[in-house]
């Protein structure tokens, strides 16, 4: 799964790849030690913390939750990260199950 849920927030696993194209969710990658992460695409480069805000803003869009709910706890100089999510945790993870899910989909066909 990608993301835990903690008593007062969910924590979300992210692989970021930064330079990229297009700013988008790129399905599901199980990373190095087993876990799942959500991969996720930013066109801005890794430099002051571009990628960082760039990502924080897309997750903000995608769950329509602002920017502060959202704070990098792990990962910050590394493309894994872990981001806690502070909001109504039933609607956020409602769509982190459909992602997963779409994973699963797209597997088995």
């Amino acid at each position: 799964m990608i993301f835990e849920e903690k008593e007062d927030c969910i924590l979300l696993r992210v692989r970021l790849t930064p330079n990229s194209s297009s700013c988008c969710i790129n399905g599901i990658f199980n990373g190095p030690d087993g876990e799942d992460f959500l991969k996720i695409n930013v066109v801005s480069v890794p430099e002051k913390g571009k990628a960082n805000k760039e990502l924080i803003a897309f997750l903000s869009k995608f769950f329509r939750l602002s920017k502060s709910s959202f704070q990098i706890v792990g990962g910050e100089l590394d493309r894994y990260k872990r981001i806690e999510i502070s909001a109504e945790k039933c609607e956020i993870v409602r769509r982190l199950i459909e992602l997963a899910g779409e994973k699963n989909d797209s597997e088995n066909h």
